[in-house]
Formats: structure tokens, C-alpha cells, sequence
């Protein structure tokens, strides 16, 4: 079996794209030669800026021959039938074959499909993947038709086995398939030809030229942190950049550089991020203070001087790109000392969303929310709002602008200039977090307050004009604000009834869309429906109130169909569930995650306080560990038994069975035990769940297992007596009552 090598050798592949084109190129060639009939044992791709390559060991020699007999038509039937017919197959008349079948006789074809040798195959699939690669970006150059990320140079494709190689004939617009390559573009640039992929792998790097992408990153990771450790310092880790520069060299060459020390003072943030972007410089940190002092840049060729040339125009550009970002802090930290007003003022000009206002209101809106979740987690109500107001003032700020990414951890800094008291800094850079599943959560009390708040608000405005997330599509990280508030919650151990906050912020949202076209007795209405969601609760409640309390004050307040407040009653309580909903369908992912069942999840959603996320968890885990023992998995089963006769009796009497049950009616020792049994269960269950002790709620409830199990096996329900059945029956309802106070089993699978 031969062995395929593949190089497409071009101009420079950005290294962003690099490992989707290793992917495609590996899964688009070796579906096509299966496709064709061809099978392998193993394949690898491997990619440098200048070459995207694939090995495949193990390839068949020739495709399969292969025998198809198809069915035609009948011999009688109309003669276009018989012509369709030989034209899908492309044989003429006289090669069918008429044979008898019960539907009388029939025309059927053999067609005889010789194999392919693998030097066709790959030659066809190898150019349909060339034409049709699926570049993120790619352009045409000279008068061809092609198209590549880059000009694509040449192609090398030989098949080797025991017997040596064999160039696979094709041509690609003038570019023919041959068996040479080239090395390092300035140590080795002249062609070689080889014969096989260890041939090609070897020569390659006595050519400088470092074929694995993980080999090139090993190694600069390997010479950096020695460089590093020599001076008694340490690079800081960044993989993504370390993936990025192993696709910028073919041979690299680490060196390790000192930053001007007029730079030295700016914080480490603005170094790293700085030297990232701009450079693609590693930092190089000294862990006893914890400053940014050097850097590590990766050359991609060998010099006599040992690379001070490099270093020397490196660091040149370095200081001119650090002189700007020293620049920008001397500017804002003028401004930051003088409170931050100039920032803030201008946020108001700064829009957050074309319908949602600018980040000035979304700053208030935030800022009354964290004022009435601070107590909820045990914060400062009036630090929690001084933060939320000055949390997003950096976003006005020059270094910000430079680099968006340091939006937040900037923030500290300005707070600290500002004298503000440290928990204010520290929520200015951790109310964003957390930005993914594995980031850190706020921790201190009042970052906690505002990262929910900013999180909540956001999701809430986004709601009130409908731009909610779609299939895929969730371009304001939607998705990811709500995990992060449920993240917040369940590892914090907050008691937070969401619904309340939900409604007051989007109702603030919906007064905000809607008070410039609202009468002023619609706005005076409006006014005080938000303070009382404020202090008593959820909308419905609250709506009703304030008609209450506006009626006693003054005339009658009337509603009337088709108005505003009309349509508010009822749209706004549908958003509410909507948005809630859309928290609880991320609840289910990661709490799936975690090992519960969905099923689990449906069932405890159906109870009371969904809202309350911490509680909801409580009452899953709980009832996840009774359904994996075999009294709680038993149990369900004997109550979805007593629901459904229960039901049926109910559906077929036209009543129902929800009082009466007697146990001086019990005619049998387990009906009398059965009684005992819900009796101990409810006894114990109620104080269980007033304790939210959902352990000891489910241990009680599995405790009826055993009874009810006896029940159905020693008694028949319908029985001949009606007063005995009716008894029988409000007897399930007990059992169903009793289950049910746990969670809704109805929904438990199985």
C-alpha cells in the first residue's frame, strides 16, 4: 500500500487560519479518496506559514471493481421509458438483459465498474480540494481563475511505497504536481526533491524548517521560559499568543529583550497587552514584584550577531508603540484624579444600543439596580451604587480606546487614582466577569452586587425590545450574561428571587421606551408601579396594588382594553416568564453538566420558587440522589401507577377524588398501613421543606415505597364496593398530594 504526501507551498498563511486549513485539507481530501473507494490506515496534517501539508499512510493502490445490476422498465412499456432508462445507465439496448418476474419480464441493466489506480483518484480529489478550499479570505493574482489565501506557488503529491515515488499527474491553472519543495526562505531557499513524507520531514529541517506547528511551539515555550529562568524571571503564559507565533515562523529563533526603564512603571496590563498586540512580544515578569521588565520575541531565521540586530530594531518600535501607551496613562490619570466627571459626562453621548439609550442611563439603570441587590448579597447599598456609577467610566478613557480588552482592569486603576475605597475599584474590573465558564467570579460582596446588576439589566433590555438569542446567533453574549448570573448565584450560595428583579428592570426599560408617547396619568401610574415592585414584589401583585392605593386616594382607576396600560398588563408578565424561562434553559445546561437530569430539572421547575435559582438546585440535587436508589426509582413508579388510575377513575366518574379518605373503610392490613405510612411521611415532610431540608423531604417520601408497593399487590382499587373504591381512590390522591409537595414526579421519565 502506498503511502500519500501532499505540500500546497505558497505565500505567507496567516497564522489565525492556519489550523482550520490543516483541518479542511485532512478532512477534505480523505473524504473524497473514501468516497472514491479508496481506504488508509492513518492521517496527519501539519502546516507553516508558507505550506499546508498532508500525510496519509497506508492508501490502497486502486479502487475496487465493482458490479451494479438496476432494474428498468418492463419490456412492453413506452419506449421513452425504455430511453430514460439507458440514459442513467449509459448502455445501449441490446446490453440489457430481459428476465422473467412475477410482474411479467423486465429490463435489467449490468453495469461493470472497473477500479481506479489511487493516482486518479487523488489527482481529481486533490484539485477539487484545491478549487474549492474553504479560505476564510482568499484572492486570485496574475490572469488566472485560482483562488488561494496567498499565491500559491507549487504543489508537491507523490505516492511512495518499497518500490520508490511516483509524482501524481495533475495540473491546477499552469501549476503542474511535482516532487520538490523548498526550505527556509532566506537560510535555505533553493529546491529539493524528496521521496517520501520521512524524506520530506527530514530534508525539511536541514532545510530550517520546522514542519509540526506543536513541535515549533514546544520549543519556544522551552527556550523562553529557559531564557527567562536565567535571569530570575518568568514568561508570562499566554497560549493563544503561543500558538499564533508558532504559526509566524518556519525556524524560530527566541530572544529575549529589556524594555525602556521609562516604561517600567506603567501597569503590567498595559505592558502585556501592548507588547501582544502591536509586536506579538511575550512578557517576561519578575515574580518578587510582579512587574512586566522584559519581553520575548520570536525571530524566524538565524543571524551572525545572535539576533542584536533584531533586538535593537525591536526594541526601537517597542519604545515608540510603549510611548503612546505612556501617553495615554499620564492623560488619564489627570482626568482620574479629578473624580472621572469628564468620563462620565461624556458616557452620555457614548449609545449603548440604538433603542436602549446611552451607557449615561444604562450607568443610572445599573446603578438602582445594585442599590437594591446589595443587601440581597450582603453588600453596601450605597457603595454598591457609587460603584455601578463609575464602573464604566473608563470606557471614555484613551488607554481603553487603544485596547478595548482592557476595559475593567483599567477601571481599577483610574478608581484607585481617584481615591475611591477599594471595594469600588476592585468591582469596576470584576463586575464584567465572569466573561466565559472557566473565568473567575466576583468575589467581594458590592463586585458581586453590580456584576449582577450590569448582567441582569443588559439581558432585561434586551428583552423589552425583543432582540432576544436565536439558534446560533447571540451577538450581545446574551447567553453567556445569563450563565454568568446563574454561576454567580449557585457558587455564592445566594437566595435571590429573580422574578422581582426581572420585572422591575424591564418594566424601567419599558418606561423608558414608552414614557414620551404615555399620558400623564399613565406616567404618574407607571411611577409608582416601579417603587412598589421595588419594595413588595413581583408585577401582577404590584399592578393591583397601585390601582388599590390610587383608587382609595383619589377617583376610581379604570384600565380600559386597548390602552397602554392595557397592553403593558399583559405583554409585560409574558416577557417576565419569557426571560425567566431563558434562564432556566440555561440552568438545564449546566446543571446537565454537572450529572443531573433534565427530567430532574423539569420536575423541580414545575415547584414553587422557581425563581429562587439556589433553591431550585437544592430541591434537583436532592431528588437526582433519591431517584439513583432503588427505593426512589421503585417509588416513582407507584406513583405515576396511583396517578394514572386516579386519573382515569376521575376522567371516566366525572369527579374528583381529593377528600374522604378514611382508614375505618381500610379492608386489608396494607391499605391500614398505608394510612400509617402518609401520616409519618407527611408528618415529616412538611417541617423538612419549611427547613428547605430537600434531603430529608426525599428520604421521607422514598419511605413510601415499600408501603405502597404492598397496596397495589394486595388490593384492587375498583372494587365491587363503591364505598370501599371511593375510599381506595382518595387514597391515591393522598399519595399523589404527598409526592407532589416534593416535586412534580409527572415529569420524571421512566
Amino acid at each position: 500500500m502506498p503511502d500519500l504526501l501532499i505540500e500546497l507551498f505558497s505565500e505567507e498563511i496567516p497564522a489565525r487560519m492556519q489550523a482550520g486549513a490543516r483541518e479542511a485539507l485532512k478532512k477534505r481530501v480523505t473524504d473524497g479518496l473514501v468516497e472514491a473507494g479508496l481506504t488508509y490506515a492513518a492521517a496527519q496534517a501539519f502546516s507553516t506559514p508558507r505550506r499546508l501539508v498532508l500525510a496519509v499512510d497506508g492508501l490502497t493502490a486502486r479502487s475496487p471493481d465493482l458490479r451494479e445490476e438496476r432494474k428498468g422498465p418492463k419490456v412492453d412499456a413506452p419506449e421513452k421509458a425504455l430511453e430514460g432508462f439507458l440514459r442513467s445507465t449509459g448502455l445501449t439496448r441490446d446490453q440489457l438483459e430481459a428476465r422473467d418476474t412475477k410482474k411479467g419480464q423486465v429490463w435489467f441493466a449490468v453495469i461493470d465498474k472497473p477500479g481506479r489506480p489511487a493516482a486518479e483518484i487523488v489527482a481529481e480529489v486533490l484539485e477539487a480540494t484545491i478549487r474549492n478550499f474553504p479560505w476564510p479570505k482568499s484572492m486570485r493574482w496574475g490572469t488566472g481563475s485560482l483562488r488561494w489565501v496567498r499565491p500559491l506557488h507549487s504543489i508537491l503529491c507523490i505516492l511512495s511505497d518499497e518500490n520508490g515515488a511516483e509524482i501524481v499527474p495533475m495540473d491546477v491553472d499552469g501549476i503542474r504536481a511535482g516532487d520538490t519543495t523548498r526550505g527556509h526562505r532566506f537560510m535555505a531557499p533553493d529546491p529539493f526533491s524528496v521521496v517520501s513524507f520521512e524524506d520530506y520531514a527530514a530534508k525539511l529541517k536541514r532545510a530550517k524548517v520546522v514542519l509540526d506547528q506543536d513541535e515549533r511551539a514546544e520549543h519556544i515555550w522551552h527556550a523562553a521560559t529557559n531564557a527567562a529562568f536565567a535571569s530570575g524571571l518568568e514568561v508570562v503564559e499566554d497560549k493563544g499568543l503561543l500558538t499564533e507565533v508558532a504559526g509566524l515562523v518556519e525556524w524560530p529563533v527566541v530572544l529575549m529583550g529589556k524594555i525602556g526603564e521609562a516604561f517600567l512603571d506603567l501597569p503590567p496590563e498595559v505592558l502585556q497587552t501592548s507588547m501582544k498586540e502591536h509586536q506579538k512580544f511575550f512578557s517576561v515578569r519578575d515574580p518578587k514584584t510582579g512587574r512586566i521588565v522584559r519581553f520575548v520575541t520570536v525571530a524566524n531565521r538565524e543571524t551572525p550577531d545572535d539576533g542584536e540586530t533584531i533586538l535593537h530594531g525591536n526594541g526601537k518600535v517597542l519604545a515608540a508603540r510603549l510611548s503612546d501607551a505612556a501617553f495615554f496613562w499620564g492623560n488619564d490619570l489627570k482626568i482620574a484624579q479629578d473624580g472621572m466627571e469628564e468620563w462620565l459626562d461624556s458616557l452620555s453621548h457614548v449609545t449603548f444600543q440604538s433603542e436602549l439609550g446611552s451607557q449615561a442611563l444604562r450607568i443610572d439603570r445599573i446603578a438602582t439596580l445594585a442599590r437594591e441587590i446589595a443587601p440581597m448579597v450582603g453588600a453596601d447599598p450605597d457603595l454598591a451604587e457609587q460603584a455601578a456609577r463609575v464602573a464604566k467610566a473608563d470606557l471614555a478613557s484613551e488607554m481603553v480606546y487603544e485596547f478595548p480588552e482592557l476595559q475593567g482592569i483599567m477601571g481599577r486603576y483610574y478608581a484607585q487614582a481617584a481615591g475611591l475605597p477599594a471595594e469600588v475599584a476592585e468591582a469596576c474590573e470584576m463586575h464584567y466577569k465572569p466573561l466565559g465558564p472557566a473565568d473567575d467570579l466576583p468575589q467581594a460582596p458590592v463586585s458581586v452586587a453590580v456584576a449582577l446588576a450590569d448582567k441582569l439589566d443588559t439581558l432585561a433590555g434586551f428583552w423589552a425590545i425583543d432582540e432576544k438569542p436565536t439558534g446560533s446567533k447571540d451577538p450581545f453574549a446574551l447567553r453567556r450574561a445569563a450563565l454568568g448570573i446563574i454561576r454567580i448565584i449557585l457558587e455564592h450560595d445566594l437566595r435571590i428571587g429573580l422574578e422581582r428583579l426581572i420585572d422591575m428592570q424591564l418594566l424601567t426599560h419599558v418606561l423608558a421606551l414608552n414614557l414620551d408617547t404615555a399620558e400623564e396619568r399613565d406616567r404618574f401610574f407607571l411611577e409608582h408601579l416601579v417603587d412598589e415592585i421595588a419594595r413588595h414584589g413581583v408585577f401582577g401583585a404590584a399592578f393591583h396594588a397601585v390601582i388599590d392605593k390610587l383608587t382609595h386616594k383619589d377617583e376610581p382607576v379604570e384600565i380600559e382594553e386597548g390602552t397602554w396600560l392595557a397592553r403593558l398588563r399583559k405583554s409585560l408578565p409574558e416577557m417576565s416568564d419569557d426571560l425567566l424561562a431563558f434562564f432556566h434553559d440555561r440552568l438545564k445546561v449546566h446543571l446537565r453538566g454537572a450529572g443531573i437530569r433534565h427530567d430532574v430539572i423539569d420536575a423541580c421547575l414545575a415547584m414553587p420558587q422557581a425563581d429562587d435559582l439556589r433553591l431550585l438546585v437544592k430541591r434537583a440535587e436532592a431528588l437526582n440522589a433519591a431517584l439513583a436508589t432503588e427505593d426512589g426509582e421503585n417509588l416513582v413508579q407507584g406513583f405515576k401507577r396511583a396517578n394514572n388510575i386516579l386519573s382515569q377513575a376521575e376522567e371516566k366518574d366525572g369527579v374528583e377524588y381529593r377528600f374522604g379518605a378514611d382508614v375505618k373503610f381500610a379492608e386489608d392490613a396494607t391499605e391500614t398501613a398505608l394510612f400509617a405510612a402518609l401520616d409519618g411521611a407527611d408528618a415529616a415532610i412538611a417541617p423538612a421543606l419549611q427547613a428547605e431540608d430537600f434531603t430529608a423531604a426525599m428520604a421521607a417520601m422514598a419511605s413510601l415505597r415499600a408501603p405502597i408497593d404492598a397496596f397495589f399487590e394486595a388490593v384492587q382499587i375498583n372494587t365491587d364496593n363503591d364505598i370501599v373504591r371511593r375510599n381506595r381512590l382518595n387514597l391515591l390522591y393522598r399519595i399523589r398530594e404527598t409526592c407532589l409537595r416534593v416535586a412534580d414526579l409527572t415529569r420524571i421519565e421512566g
